[in-house]
């Protein structure tokens, strides 16, 4: 009796200590800004910016400052130009996202002002300061969370402002522009409906609540605020006469309403999952990145492309999405960070290009399946075909650019398969086993049994490295693709009869090649050709985010893991950070090299959180958040690990991390002790955990109930759907073992 009512004492302690953790949790975030301090040099550009970001995951925002002018350049997830170019085209006549136009506030006697800002990320409302000698208007800008209208709040402080307020976008010939006014509202339209596969439009208008005209006066201390309403075909068929309505409505009012509503949002938004560490620059660092990626991916058919923010209409590399890294990379911590919603776009435009890749499949490889090209965008379009710059050269196959390479569908499933582990939404698996069958049909064709294993010929490791033999990264891709296969077809009994030789080419499929350098073996680019890249991360790719490679791995797998990741050491690579850090917690790399690079690399970043001079865009956004989300609660291959990647004497507490089997994991460590554990089953799995007091007890409490007890370096527990699960030492009871 004493004992049940210790353990009842104990779990109301707890459960009142998580809900104190969760109210915490937005407070926490409202304690980190961003700030500028000097004036803006990338913001427009043709690749990232260095402005404040803003955003709803549909419309995105962002500021520039030039002259007396403050622009807000407006983008639109679902705003491109859709073409799939059936002949060579010029550079200027590719598919790519395209700038919807920016609101232009100009102020008078403000040229050149010094310009400031800062960004709360609780919510992303965003105050521009510019100042003169004699003169300082502030303007507070948001995005709203619910709907996609903008505020744009001036205040002038000192002396009268004098203000004219304007819309304004390019003008080319691929862009119809339409312009006008209707009472007292400014209104706008881009539309690429010709020479075009699929007809896009935007509208934009704008109205200044209290004002009469887009040119007005601001008394000292007064404030004046414009609002805009944004919107594409895709989501009304007559844009131009909804956004026109939906303006009409908004007064100051509905703007408090609007931010109120935006505010219960990102509150919302950050109770899904938490994470708290001691070190304030990695805190920020990890709120940035979901904060950067809620601005930019809600909209479930357009993912963000390459930027996330586009602020012209000649983005670098089309602005696409990217197949070989790039759009998957955004993406990789959003699972177990559990923002399903932010992840899931991920894969609409993939499974759309299913029709084309099973085309280039015939044609190309003459394989059943699909094969897809370096770059794709949304609703089926190849943005990358009969490219101007490669067109009918070696990289070029049927009028695709592949570059050699063979594993851009395959590496398109590993979100998919993220998602999945993390979830076992069997809903989402019938929706994506259609394209991972299609990767593995493919798979079983292209692949050569020779000799008593499965071999991968012709497939460049690199863009347009040659006809390489066994490329590390595919062979990871691969295994991640039969392994998920295998998954999907036993929770969903479809396919009974093939898995039997995908087993088969999991059991034979080629070793990882290994060549000596430096002294030491670590693993070789390819077994035959490409050895060694001095400049990206694709030799430890297989480890993550393929998944080839966990602590279960054995020891002689795990010794070339790390003499690898020491033998590359690039951690602060352009082409690698997103990857690399990972890789290096998996196999257990040096916690406190990996901690001490990570805070480096979160140091090297523009103010708004992309990485300093990084042409890539959004890749990086996340990477610091995927790596303290593994360092504190690892999941791959089945087995949650606690507080793995952490290095020792670091404090840290998390809650409702996913991991894989679809539970939710929360736990705390205070001077290397951790505290009671609480693991939700969402589907009823096994789950294995190891011991996270290790050489002791424990006592499982199951939905608050005192049930059994547990020892030994790791154990694996029945679940069922729903159920809660603690897991508290055993004060004085050593292992039983």
């Amino acid at each position: 009796m004493k004992n049940a009512c210790l353990v009842s004492l104990l779990l109301l302690c707890y459960f009142d200590g998580l809900a104190q953790f969760r109210k915490a949790v937005a407070p926490a975030v409202s304690s980190y800004y961003n700030i500028w301090t000097k004036p803006l040099v990338s913001t427009p550009s043709k690749n990232k910016v260095d402005g404040p970001l803003m955003g709803n995951g549909d419309v995105t925002m962002t500021t520039g400052y030039m002259g007396n002018t403050l622009s807000h350049y407006i983008s639109k997830n679902d705003f491109w130009r859709l073409v799939s170019p059936k002949t060579v085209t010029r550079k200027d006549d590719v598919s790519g996202p395209r700038i919807v136009g920016s609101v232009d506030v100009q102020i008078e006697d403000l040229n050149n002002a010094r310009f400031t800002a800062d960004q709360r990320l609780v919510d992303g409302v965003t105050t521009c300061s510019l100042v003169s000698d004699h003169q300082k208007v502030e303007a507070k800008s948001w995005v709203s969370a619910t709907d996609n209208l903008i505020f744009i709040e001036l205040k002038a402080i000192g002396k009268v402002a004098n203000v004219s307020v304007s819309l304004t976008a390019p003008e080319n010939k691929e862009a119809r522009l339409t312009k006008g006014v209707r009472g007292n509202s400014l209104w706008l339209t881009r539309a690429f409906t010709d020479s075009v596969d699929i007809a896009t439009e935007v509208a934009v208008a704008l109205r200044t609540i209290d004002a009469n005209s887009s040119s007005f006066t601001i008394e000292p201390g007064k404030k004046v605020v414009i609002a805009v309403a944004v919107e594409s075909r895709f989501k009304n068929a007559e844009p131009l006469k909804y956004v026109l309505a939906r303006i009409n409505n908004v007064d100051r009012s509905t703007a408090q309403t609007q931010l109120s509503k935006h505010q219960q949002w990102w509150n919302a938004y950050w109770q899904k999952s938490s994470v708290v560490i001691e070190d304030t620059v990695l805190m920020k660092a990890y709120y940035q990145g979901l904060y950067t990626m809620a601005a930019c991916s809600r909209d479930p058919k357009f993912p963000p492309g390459l930027f996330g923010w586009v602020t012209s209409d000649d983005p670098q590399w089309a602005g696409d999405y990217h197949l070989n890294y790039n759009h998957q990379a955004p993406f990789y911590s959003l699972y177990s960070a559990n923002r399903l919603e932010q992840g899931a776009p991920h894969d609409a435009p993939l499974i759309d290009f299913i029709p084309r890749g099973e085309w280039y499949a015939q044609n190309v490889t003459h394989t059943r399946g699909v094969q897809y090209p370096v770059g794709i965008g949304p609703l089926g379009i190849e943005v990358t075909r009969n490219h101007p710059r490669y067109y009918n050269s070696v990289n070029e196959q049927q009028g695709g650019l592949f570059f050699g390479q063979r594993s851009n569908a395959a590496y398109g499933l590993l979100n998919m398969a993220q998602y999945w582990r993390c979830t076992y939404d069997e809903a989402y698996g019938k929706k994506i086993y259609p394209y991972a069958l299609a990767v593995a049909n493919f798979w079983e064709d292209y692949l050569k049994y020779e000799n008593g294993r499965y071999v991968i010929y012709d497939d460049a490791i690199h863009e347009g490295s040659g006809a390489d033999m066994n490329p590390i990264l595919s062979l990871g891709l691969v295994r991640n693709a039969f392994n998920l296969m295998l998954d999907l077809s036993t929770t969903l009994k479809i396919d009974q009869d093939r898995r039997a030789k995908w087993n088969d080419i999991l059991e034979k499929l080629s070793h990882f090649p290994v060549q000596e350098r430096n002294g030491k073996k670590v693993f070789r680019y390819t077994e035959k050709g490409v050895d060694w890249w001095v400049n990206n991360g694709l030799g430890i790719q297989h480890i993550y985010p393929s998944n080839a490679i966990t602590l279960d791995s054995g020891e002689e797998l795990l010794t070339l893991a790390r003499n690898t990741i020491t033998d590359m050491q690039r951690f602060q690579d352009h082409n690698t950070g997103s990857s690399f850090f990972m890789a290096a917690i998996r196999v257990g790399y040096d916690p406190g090299v990996v901690f001490n690079e990570l805070r480096k690399y979160a140091l090297h970043t523009y103010p708004n959180g992309f990485q300093l001079d990084n042409p890539h865009g959004i890749e990086n956004s996340c990477t610091v958040t995927n790596a303290l989300d593994e360092m504190l609660c690892m999941s791959a291959g089945n087995v949650i690990r606690l507080f793995a990647g952490l290095p020792e004497g670091q404090n840290a507490k998390f809650e409702n991390l996913r991991a894989w089997g679809a539970f939710l994991v929360s736990a705390s460590r205070t001077d290397g002790n951790v505290s009671i554990v609480n693991i939700k089953s969402e589907k009823g799995k096994t789950c294995t955990i190891v011991n996270p007091w290790p050489g002791r007890q424990v006592r499982i409490i199951r939905n608050r109930k005192n049930a059994e007890k547990v020892s030994g370096e790791r154990f694996s527990l029945n679940t069922s759907a729903g159920e809660h699960l603690n897991l508290q030492l055993i004060a004085g009871a050593p292992d039983s073992k």
